[in-house]
């Protein structure tokens, strides 16, 4: 198996290492309720199920 012949000083690791960032995850604003929510996800608002402003899932009414 390959190894190094010198070990890697902490300063090139940290040179390495800084493209890895952490991003902001992007939030969309809902058209039809007005909630923020992450793209491309469903959220609830209100008892209903929405995604790209249409209604997927209705909160059943409770029976006793």
């Amino acid at each position: 198996m390959a190894h190094p012949k010198r070990r890697q000083s902490s300063t090139r690791r940290d040179k390495r290492r800084t493209h890895y960032k952490a991003t902001k995850p992007q939030v969309a604003k809902c058209a039809a309720t007005g909630e923020s929510h992450l793209y491309h996800r469903a959220h609830w608002h209100e008892g209903a199920l929405y995604y790209k402003g249409k209604v997927l899932i209705e909160a059943a009414a409770e029976t006793e």
